[in-house]
């Protein structure tokens, strides 16, 4: 946390222009006390949606789906006595650059940089490499044993068609759920189950799978592989509600995911224009900056 004398502190070392992006609801406060400390100094970008008050702020960035509750649909499941609590209450105005989906430091130079670093480890596996990354379930896309029993015998049936599978869990998923996955894959040949212990391999997977396989709760494990261009398949969406549901909505208009079924052939991928919102919003920030008569030195 920053107390107010930090703030002065930033003030009193500034020698000129300074832009400040702040990240997640535990920095809104910190970042529009500097702006109202020093207003004409600074820039400051605030990215996810603070909620209210969007003058705090000279730019914020916030996915599609933080809106859904003033879509349509998002208006039909809100009861009406709720909906004026229910934010953000207004439309996206000039303040506010949207996105498909999280922000990520997976665009392609660090995902070059990942395929040398990781070229030993990936090069000589058999191709294609499907990769499947497991979350846990979250109040808007719940599941358990019942999603890793589908997703086990979706992967028998698709095992086949790969080279190589390379399985990796979050800290969010539960034992229940990785303990299935374990007791089916963990002593099977094409299979490799990463148990944490190890580098985490994460960027490797990015840069040197061939398609994916995503859980339905991760908005940014699924929008970094959408930005990698290549297949990404889906398990669990149909157990998303709210804005999860309109997030992969989205994502399968945009061709960029289908659901796993267990009938794909690995080997036969597709295309679709990657995921680019990161470079996107400093697009829009670098332009931001230059109708202030600002410019950012590399």
């Amino acid at each position: 946390m920053v107390l107010i004398p930090d703030y002065l502190e930033i003030i009193s070392i500034l020698n000129g222009p300074l832009l400040v992006v702040a990240s997640g609801r535990d920095t809104i406060s910190v970042a529009s006390s500097i702006k109202q400390l020093t207003p004409h100094n600074v820039f400051v970008v605030q990215i996810q949606h603070p909620r209210s008050r969007l003058d705090r702020f000279d730019l914020v960035i916030a996915p599609q789906h933080d809106y859904y509750p003033l879509m349509p649909e998002g208006k039909k499941q809100i009861p009406w006595f709720l909906q004026r609590w229910i934010t953000p209450c207004d439309p996206p105005d000039k303040h506010v650059v949207l996105t498909v989906g999280a922000l990520h430091e997976a665009d392609s130079a660090a995902l070059q940089v990942a395929a040398q670093v990781w070229h030993d480890e990936f090069a000589s596996l058999p191709k294609p490499l499907l990769v499947v990354n497991i979350g846990g379930p979250t109040n808007h896309c719940q599941y358990g044993t019942d999603l890793a029993r589908q997703l086990t015998a979706a992967l028998q049936d698709v095992l086949w068609s790969c080279g190589s599978v390379r399985i990796s869990f979050s800290r969010r998923t539960p034992r229940k759920v990785s303990d299935i996955l374990m007791k089916e894959f963990s002593n099977h040949p094409k299979v490799h189950i990463w148990d944490g212990t190890d580098p985490n391999p994460h960027m490797g997977h990015l840069a040197w799978a061939d398609a994916f396989v995503i859980t339905a709760d991760s908005i940014s494990m699924l929008s970094e592989a959408c930005s990698t261009g290549k297949p990404v398949y889906v398990i669990g969406s149909e157990q998303c509600t709210w804005k999860f549901a309109h997030f992969h909505k989205s994502l399968r208009e945009r061709g960029a995911v289908r659901p796993f079924t267990g009938k794909e052939d690995v080997s036969e991928g597709w295309s679709y224009p990657p995921l680019n919102d990161t470079a996107e919003a400093a697009s829009r920030v670098i332009e931001a900056l230059a109708d202030r008569g600002w410019i950012l030195l590399p």
